[in-house]
């Protein structure tokens, strides 16, 4: 009977091949029986094993792995056949793929998950007896949802609960895109997800790509709950397992005896509960409840826990100073309840797919504080939010003044709201497990939305990466620093690397750069990269003073990226940068103008007293070709080690006497290990003269060679490649080149000759190409002149 539920095709499919062997029959036969017969299977001799291995479904062969290696097999060509055969698509960056049953599996998880892929449609992938998502789910690091968090909602119902609890142990990586506006009961699921997945998980990443018109609920929620903070307010009607199993055996008693009047109410109302999951998780209205708001009440005790780690212990506090739970690095999360809260609520514990809603006090109603705090911000009329803080910050220190360690009040937009910076406060809040790095893609931010975001990040001490990329942030830029600023302070603090990228640049780069390392020196890289300038320079806006005139500390920078939107560079301005970042190993300078012949050499001078360190040093798209002298001074120089000139018109106004000297000397230099010069138009002449620099009297010790988009032409690079076996003939085939790209280049003009010129050049070096159309890029840009 198991033969007809699909695995009768290999039979089939050998029989359209033509006449198979008795063993072949025979394995076709085994793999139809493997329920019944896979510990003999496994226990077969590897050339048996062998011819067995490709008849088996996914899920058995992905089960044979142990056995397989057991005898010395690989299954990896197999399941690189597979990836042909079913996804029919090439991935991005393929030769860097080291296990194609992972890359497999994790892609079959998702393109089932969101339909894309009918399982029945092969045979090899269809099994009645496996689960397609929980078999792969193991093997799932990396996943995306998107649209209307379909993805969500199936892997939050219950009967995918198993494949929740592999996901919590494999996913390191969660990506949401194009996301829509989404309803309850879709952000009630997002929130069981994230809380599963981040608080009791090990999600470290958390991406969000193209959302142009974001829905501001549901990313504040996810952002609040990937810098780890939930509670779902003061009316409690779910709690998770995992929470309640983190609680301590002495911290109930302590409860029971508190409340030992009551005790035959708590037992009746606690049989109720679920264990793990229930289905109706806490609605994420009654969450963000709590994130978005100033707290209603007066609490006695009401300081955040403060996480030292992402993995270490915690303390959690409830809202009124009640009793508060030690997490493990395992299960770092807790629920503290407030025990009047907790009585009020027994009789709707445990009811399913219902949302408990308060009916005592104007916002009993979670949709109604949507709509109060969200039209309050649009509106600009902060007064009642300003005046309910301020009427507690008389009974309680608000974490959100103006203190040193607090986060956004320097910035103009900030002020004119008038009270404490953010609209919501987070003092209430427990602490759970965060993630390590937080990526927003294009994705508009409000003011109010980089206000929480300050907030989150002020005590976000577990991120490591944070990446903002054409957010839209212009004057918002000065909150996030505030947050970055208070975040500093913390001494368990981890971000080391900062991205900041955007169309408009609301101040000159330098002036950020310097403006982001006063704020924060803690970080190991620094990239700023803007397209246009906006804010043209005198004009500052109001409460923003110019950071050129701060100074900055010592900082830790090893890699600063600067993308000018062709703004002047002026090496007075980045000096003080470089002063103080003596660990500098890497800057990269993009898109810059230099405003005199005389600036790159100050710039030169000033790396040579500034950074004695530098190891990597990148110009792109910065017009050298009048600043020959100094490019010549570049490659001499023994500290560097990787060198790139890409799209710097090195060659637009010279003789072939400068290529003889750039060759010349990058044959003296002994340290130079990688040249990029991609985009110079070398052609095939250029190319054929770069082979020299291997030649037998070189002393060069470089091992990296990039020549993409030179213009180079199959007749060039075949001329090149036997150029350079001659000379390696001559050195006896002692040679340290390793690597060359050769990206968009005019390969596809002669197929044969470029080909040829390929296979050898295989023999002596790494070679990364493109199958690049010439023709039809040379189209695209005469159509845009």
């Amino acid at each position: 009977m198991a033969a007809r539920g699909g695995r009768a095709v290999p039979e089939a499919a050998m029989a359209a091949e033509g006449p198979r062997s008795l063993f072949a029959l025979s394995a076709a036969a085994v793999s139809r029986s493997m329920g019944a017969l896979e510990r003999d299977v496994w226990a077969l001799p590897g050339h048996l094993l062998r011819g067995l291995l490709p008849l088996l479904t996914i899920f058995h062969l992905e089960r044979a792995e142990g056995a397989a290696r057991r005898a010395g097999l690989s299954t990896q060509p197999i399941w690189r056949q597979l990836w042909d055969d079913v996804m029919k698509t090439r991935p991005p960056n393929s030769e860097n793929i080291t296990c194609w049953r992972k890359k497999f599996l994790e892609t079959f998880f998702s393109n089932v998950l969101h339909g894309v892929l009918d399982v029945s449609s092969d045979w090899r992938l269809n099994d009645h007896h496996f689960s397609p998502l929980l078999h792969s789910s193991p093997h799932v690091s990396q996943l995306t949802l998107c649209n209307m968090l379909q993805g969500a909602v199936e892997l939050a119902a219950e009967h995918n609960h198993k494949v929740l609890e592999n996901l919590a142990g494999s996913l390191r990586i969660l990506k949401f895109q194009h996301l829509l506006s989404s309803d309850q009961s879709i952000r009630r699921s997002l929130v069981l997800l994230l809380h599963r997945l981040i608080h009791h998980g090990s999600v470290s990443q958390v991406s969000m790509y193209s959302w142009p018109v974001p829905d501001t609920v549901l990313l504040v929620l996810i952002l609040s709950m990937s810098a780890g903070f939930w509670r779902s307010g003061n009316a409690l009607a779910y709690q998770c397992g995992l929470c309640r199993e983190d609680r301590a055996p002495s911290q109930e008693l302590v409860q029971e005896r508190a409340e030992s009047g009551r005790d035959a109410e708590r037992e009746g109302s606690n049989g109720e509960n679920q264990k793990g999951f229930p289905e109706a998780p806490v609605e994420a209205d009654a969450h963000l409840n709590s994130v978005l708001s100033v707290p209603r009440s007066s609490p006695l005790q009401n300081q955040p826990c403060e996480e030292a780690s992402s993995e270490g212990p915690c303390d959690h506090t409830s809202i009124q100073g009640g009793p508060s739970s030690r997490c493990g690095s395992g299960q770092l999360s807790c629920h503290p309840v407030l025990r009047k809260t907790r009585r009020r609520l027994k009789p709707a514990v445990g009811r399913k797919h219902r949302c408990l809603r308060r009916s005592r006090g104007p916002y009993a109603d979670p949709e109604d504080l949507y709509d109060f705090v969200f039209t309050v911000a649009r509106e600009g009329n902060s007064g009642l939010l300003d005046k309910t803080s301020s009427t507690e910050d008389k009974n309680t220190e608000n974490w959100t003044s103006s203190s040193p360690g607090s986060p956004c009040t320097g910035c103009a937009g900030c002020k004119k709201r008038g009270g404490p910076a953010g609209i919501f406060s987070l003092k209430a809040a427990h602490r759970f497990r965060s993630v390590s790095t937080l990526e927003l893609f294009s994705i508009p931010l409000t003011r109010e939305t980089c206000r929480t975001l300050s907030n989150l990040l002020s005590s976000w001490v577990s991120l490591e990466n944070l990446v903002l990329s054409y957010n839209g942030l212009d004057a918002n830029i000065c909150c996030i620093l505030s947050g970055l600023r208070a975040l500093s302070r913390h001494p368990g603090c981890r971000l080391r690397v900062l991205r900041v990228s955007d169309v408009f640049s609301h101040m000159p780069c330098m002036e950020l750069v310097r403006c982001i390392l006063s704020a924060f020196p803690q970080l190991h890289t620094l990239s700023v990269s803007f397209d246009l300038k906006n804010q043209p320079e005198g004009n500052r806006p109001e409460g923003n003073p110019s950071c050129s005139e701060v100074e900055i500390p010592e900082s830790c920078l090893e890699q600063l990226e600067i993308r000018f939107p062709r703004e002047p560079l002026h090496t007075t301005f980045l000096q003080p940068v470089l002063k103080a970042s003596k660990s500098l190993q890497q800057l990269s300078l993009d898109s810059a103008t230099l405003p005199c012949s005389q600036e790159l050499g100050l710039l030169l001078e000033a790396l040579k007293e500034c950074t004695p360190n530098l190891k990597k040093l990148s110009f792109h798209d910065v017009n050298l070709a009048e600043h020959q002298k100094e490019v010549l001074l570049l490659l001499q120089d023994p500290v560097l080690q990787e060198i790139t000139f890409s799209f710097c018109r090195l060659f637009e106004s010279s003789t072939a006497e400068f290529l003889s000297e750039i060759i010349n000397t990058v044959k003296r230099n002994s340290s130079l290990k990688s040249l990029k010069l991609p985009g110079n138009r070398l052609g095939n002449h250029r190319l054929v003269a770069l082979a020299d620099i291997f030649s037998e009297d070189s002393s060069s010790s470089l091992c990296q060679l990039d020549v993409s988009s030179n213009c180079i032409k199959p007749d060039g690079l075949l001329e090149f490649t036997k150029k350079l076996e001659g000379h390696i003939q001559q050195r006896g085939g002692q040679i340290q080149f390793t690597h060359l790209r050769l990206f968009q280049n005019w390969l596809d003009q002669d197929a044969e000759t470029a080909q040829e010129a390929l296979q050898r050049l295989k023999a002596v070096c790494s070679v990364v190409n493109d199958s690049w159309d010439s023709s039809q890029a040379f189209a695209d840009y005469i159509s845009v002149m």
